[in-house]
């Protein structure tokens, strides 16, 4: 292993006059080619053995605790900085290193990152359930709405259901595992829903169920089409373009789980006190197991809380058990559930136009649950890899009936409130999504926990979520009078549809839809205004200012 100091330039070398390639101490870099440029004869700066300045007294001695060498020395090449140590940041080996585990020079294995790190199998899958139990809300609201919406058969919808728990799980696995060039390897969670179910549905509604699920195929394919381009504009969305689209995001997912508590307002018992009470009774659980407990029960604190509530719904007689019975043990997707897709560009177009929103949504969600983790990442190489799991999942997804899978931002908030940062957990996760999937009786036994109970876990999660993205902001110089205008015009622009729903209700249906996203608007605004500002302006100035020092001249 070469020595640090042989990375120094000839000219920065400390060496004693007189020193020749032969005699240059060994440890103080590789001898040169170059003759000593002294007379050893009687050269006047000739060190007299009798008298050698490393003789005591010596008036020209070099005060080796005063030499660059020495540890304290203002010039020393800092030894345990230098790329060739063991524990260096910069070595491929380093625990801080994406890729986790290595070997140190001496060969004895660095410990891994806590993002890599794999911990015993039960408390895995412990920590994998409780992802699912405050997920599996979202496929089942999303199956049941597209029954609703569509008319479709119960059969077909407990297929239907079954195809988005597996597709949901083998992207989970996707994400957290990471194969070849698809998944960031960090703790994610895939499910459908949102914005992409809308389109799904509206395409399906103006044109068939066929039309749609090829509207999703021709998507995940564009998504790998443009990706290349998407990849060279990531330098457009800095920390403050990405965390104003995190507060967007966490604010919209905490109104989703306030909506789950409350329901939709306008419709029969709204704000019913019992819902509200199951509500902040769950948040009440979930904060006294995290208060009283410590270790893997506080970690826990999340599926306990929401365990205590589904108990207490069922003292107060809340839960609905009708669905859980009946049907058979088994369920398997169907591929090509409503027959063979067909292929229409300009019907797909929303949903195209949609999944360059959703790759700027990916954008964020990878470095945000990054962050969450304590994982630096390349986003030029870290975000293609998650866009190119939501391709695939996609794909996947549409070859069973679903609408667009994208990844989820919801885990992160567990994450970042249980402090288990591993991937497996994620991983574990998925697997249980596809557990679930082929097993009927559990999926329908997971639909009979409550909503309230569901929607007051999901709102102390998502809210972790707004923290993260105000986190970042705080790190996006908002001292400046740009970036606080930009992050102010962006979250106005973006919470608008969230806070007021309906406000586009007279556009165009494909435009209010992506309108409606306020995500989606966000993150563009922010993007635009970030490149006027920070780019386009500056560069402007510069050249007219180049101009009239020219003209001047």
């Amino acid at each position: 292993m070469s020595h640090p100091s042989d990375d120094r330039p000839e000219a920065g070398r400390h060496t004693a006059p007189g020193w020749s390639a032969a005699t240059r101490p060994a440890g103080r870099g590789p001898a040169t080619a170059a003759p000593c440029e002294t007379d050893r004869s009687d050269h006047p700066d000739r060190h007299d053995r009798s008298d050698h300045p490393d003789r005591p007294n010596h008036p020209d001695r070099h005060d080796r605790s005063d030499h660059p060498d020495r540890p304290n020395h203002p010039d020393r090449h800092d030894r345990s900085d230098h790329p060739d140590r063991p524990n260096h940041p910069a070595r491929p080996d380093h625990p801080d290193r994406p890729d986790g585990a290595g070997t140190s020079g001496q060969g004895a294995p660095s410990a891994p990152h806590p993002v890599d790190e794999s911990r015993p199998l039960l408390r895995i899958v412990l920590f994998g359930i409780q992802h699912v139990l405050v997920m599996a809300a979202t496929p089942i609201s999303a199956m049941f709405l597209m029954s609703a919406t569509l008319g479709l058969g119960a059969e077909l919808t407990v297929e239907l259901l079954s195809a988005a728990f597996v597709l949901s799980g083998v992207g989970s696995l996707i994400q957290s595992l990471g194969p070849w060039k698809f998944g960031p390897r960090l703790p994610f969670v895939m499910l459908p829903g949102g914005a992409p179910l809308i389109l799904f549905l509206s395409i399906a509604e103006q044109h068939g169920l066929r039309t749609a699920t090829g509207a999703v195929i021709l998507t995940a394919a564009f998504y790998f089409v443009v990706l290349p381009v998407f990849s060279r504009l990531l330098r457009f969305f800095p920390a403050l373009v990405i965390g104003t689209m995190i507060v967007i995001v966490g604010v919209n997912l905490v109104k989703v789980g306030a909506v789950l508590v409350t329901g939709q307002p306008g419709t029969p018992g709204f704000a019913d006190p019992r819902d509200l009470g199951l509500g902040m009774a769950t948040i009440g659980f979930t904060v006294a197991c995290y208060l009283l407990f410590t270790g893997i029960l506080r970690q826990l604190a999340v599926m306990m809380g929401l365990l205590a509530g589904t108990a207490l719904a069922g003292v107060l007689g809340a839960i609905d058990a009708s669905g859980a019975g009946g049907g058979g043990v088994f369920s398997l997707p169907e591929p090509m559930p409503f027959g063979s897709p067909v292929f229409n560009l300009v019907a797909a177009l929303p949903l195209m136009l949609y999944s360059l929103a959703s790759m700027a949504e990916a954008t964020g969600q990878t470095v945000i649950n990054a962050e969450a983790v304590g994982k630096d990442i390349d986003a030029r190489t870290d975000v293609p890899r998650t866009v190119r799991g939501d391709a695939l999942t996609s794909l996947l997804g549409g070859c069973f009936g679903l609408p667009l899978m994208v990844t989820s931002g919801e885990n992160i908030g567990i994450v970042r409130v249980t402090g288990v940062r591993s991937r497996f957990v994620t991983a574990a996760a998925g697997v249980v999504l596809i557990v679930i999937g082929f097993l009927a009786p559990v999926s329908r036994a997971i639909s009979v926990i409550p909503s309230a109970v569901v929607g007051g876990t999901a709102m102390v999660v998502f809210a972790v979520i707004t923290v993260l993205g105000i986190q970042m902001l705080g790190r996006s110089d908002l001292d400046r009078h740009t970036s606080t205008f930009i992050c102010a015009v962006a979250l106005a622009l973006g919470l608008l549809p969230i806070l007021v729903p309906g406000v586009y209700g007279h556009f165009p249906p494909n435009v209010r839809i992506l309108l409606e996203s306020g995500v989606a608007v966000g993150a563009f605004v922010a993007a635009v205004l970030n490149i006027l500002f920070h780019h386009v302006r500056p560069g402007v100035a510069a050249r007219l200012t180049t101009a009239r020092t020219e003209s001047d001249r």
